[in-house]
């Protein structure tokens, strides 16, 4: 399933669906509580600083794409949306429990290990172990909707990410666990040089000593 999002429309997708389980008498979300949720400090990676307008234009995108819609309210004024990204009654996309925490979480936190997605995931599904998160994540790698990012050096786990147009996340990670490669290899180099240097200047310490006893003989030599 190709599904195309921008980072404005993933952050408005994520926070849908975050707010559906956590807040449910909240939700549907107005356009004000959209952008205050899409600006949140705490559970966002990275933390944007969007204005409404921004908000109302990438909700526009998700509209035309079918992904939200508007939700009309008896006695209500005020616009809502709510999102029809997964689980809806006529949609292509459906997700158990589990599987819909873990894609919340990637649309709002980015690429993440299993561990982090365990213990981030309390409030949208309680994963009994760190297996059932494996489990879970293979199973929405068999759909094509997430992928396994190579392990960075120095890194006990390999972090997972979305395919939801993710692939600039993707190579974000991927650039930074080459750069931190690099670092290691730079380190390494220069290690590598400094051991040489340290033996170099061992060995003309030693030259430098024999050649004064050298001279020293001679010297006695000539004096006898």
């Amino acid at each position: 399933m190709d599904i195309q999002l921008t980072q404005n429309q993933a952050r408005v997708i994520g926070c849908l669906i975050e707010k559906e389980k956590t807040t449910p008498e909240y939700y549907p979300l107005t356009l004000n509580s959209l952008t205050a949720a899409c600006n949140q400090k705490s559970s966002r990676d990275p933390v944007l600083s969007l204005t409404e307008k921004q908000v109302q234009a990438a909700v526009d995108e998700l509209i035309e794409l079918g992904h939200v819609v508007t939700a009309y309210e008896r006695g209500s004024r005020v616009t809502k949306y709510r999102h029809r990204f997964c689980n809806s009654e006529f949609g292509q996309l459906q997700l158990n429990a589990a599987e819909t925490a873990v894609v919340c979480l990637l649309l709002l936190r980015g690429a993440q290990t299993a561990g982090e997605l365990r213990s981030r995931s309390g409030r949208l599904h309680e994963f009994s172990d760190l297996g059932s998160v494996d489990e879970t994540l293979h199973q929405l790698a068999q759909k094509r909707l997430v992928i396994q990012l190579e392990r960075e050096p120095g890194k006990r786990e390999s972090k997972w990410t979305d395919c939801f147009g993710s692939a600039t996340q993707s190579d974000q990670a991927i650039d930074s666990a080459q750069r931190s490669q690099m670092a290691d290899i730079e380190h390494l180099s220069n290690l590598d040089i400094l051991q040489k240097v340290n033996a170099l200047e061992h060995q003309l310490e030693l030259l430098t000593q024999e050649l004064i006893d050298i001279k020293q003989v001679l010297s006695e030599r000539v004096d006898s």
